[in-house]
Order: structure tokens, then sequence, then C-alpha cells
């Protein structure tokens, strides 16, 4: 993702773990997102986590064990945009759970809730457990109470901060 679009504009990365490669358009940060970055306030016109939120706070990738980790995360990235900024956002959607140390699983309820604190869904997609991609999906509550019918999916969100 970070490859493509550096292809056409400049992209900020940042990081937990360290970065020595030097890409054109690709500037990196080391920071742990758990926590506001300094001077990061404002900052954004959009923020992707795609496939990573799922990781912070289980000590897998060296970042501290904190059990809210993935909260503290998504409660700077929300202060990291400017309003109406775009927040690209995908994990695991399935029952609710952590399989330690390698990531969480989110159900679609706690997502919903969770993500209308800071941000309206503009359109969610999942790719179900056969790996079959469905777009712009509706989130009834039928397909919010069985996670889409998904035990481990991939649930992808274009979120919009309020």
């Amino acid at each position: 993702f970070v490859a493509h679009v550096a292809s056409f504009r400049a992209i900020e990365v940042l990081d937990l773990r360290p970065q020595p490669s030097r890409v054109k358009n690709i500037t990196f940060t080391q920071a742990n997102l758990m926590q506001l970055p300094e001077g990061m306030s404002a900052c954004c016109d959009s923020v992707s986590s795609l496939h990573a939120m799922e990781h912070f706070g289980l000590g897998r990738y060296g970042d501290p064990v904190n059990y809210r980790g993935h909260i503290q995360a998504v409660d700077a990235i929300a202060k990291m945009l400017k309003p109406g900024g775009r927040f690209y956002f995908s994990v695991p959607i399935g029952p609710q759970r952590i399989e330690f140390n390698a990531h969480r699983v989110f159900s679609l309820l706690y997502l919903t809730e969770w993500l209308a604190g800071d941000f309206i869904t503009e359109q969610f997609s999942y790719v179900d457990d056969a790996g079959d991609f469905h777009e712009n999906v509706i989130l009834t509550e039928e397909a919010i109470t069985t996670h889409c019918n998904c035990t481990y999916g991939c649930g992808i969100f274009e979120l919009k901060r309020k």
C-alpha cells in the first residue's frame, strides 16, 4: 500500500519499529501510536491503519503490553486527523477475542460502538472466511450481531472524523 501511494505522492509512515531503508516520497517516523506523537495534532487529512491495530498493546512487536493499546492508538489517530479527515481502517472480524500474543479479532458490535465516538462510517466492506470480497455492505443489526457470518474475516472501514 505504502509503495503504491508513494508512486504518486509523498506519504509519512509511523511505526514502532525502526526503518533504516530510504525510499523516495516516504518519510518515516518511529513512534508509539498508543500515544499522540508530539506535534501531530490535527495534522493529517488521511490516516490508514490496515491490519495493524489488532496487534497494538500485545507486545509482539516490541510495544509495551497494554490491554487498551488499540483504544489508545485509535484515540491518537482521531487527534491526528483534521475534522472531516479520512481514516482507512481494517482489522480481523468475528467473535471478539485475543489470540495472544498474535492479534485481536473484533466483533462488529464492538467496532461500530467504539468507532462511533469519533467517526462516521462512510463505507464498510469485508473479506469473508472463504476469501470472498463484499463491497459497500450495509451494517444491519443482523450483519453486526453475526459478524457478517465471519469467524476470522477482514473488516474494511472508510471512516470520517467528526
